[in-house]
């Protein structure tokens, strides 16, 4: 009796598996069917002005209760 339920498991498995695979060769194949849509020529991307790096002076740590806001430093002179 334990030869004939092992005998039904492997069967079922072997049926699962070839269904599964046969579903995914299935899918494979209803998909390779689709219309493409037609390839578009990539145009280089538009090189941006890069922003220059803002560098601000931090003031030390002093025993006031409250702080200013950090200066800005512009190193040109375009900015202004």
């Amino acid at each position: 009796m334990a030869a004939q339920g092992f005998l039904y498991m492997v069967l079922l498995f072997a049926c699962c598996f070839a269904a599964v695979v046969i579903f995914k060769l299935a899918k494979i194949g209803f998909e390779s069917l689709k219309p493409k849509p037609p390839a578009e020529e990539k145009k280089p991307p538009k090189q941006e002005k890069a922003q220059k790096p803002v560098y601000y002076i931090v003031e030390k740590k002093r025993t006031r209760g409250n702080y200013g806001a950090p200066r800005k430093i512009n190193f040109s002179d375009d900015d202004k």
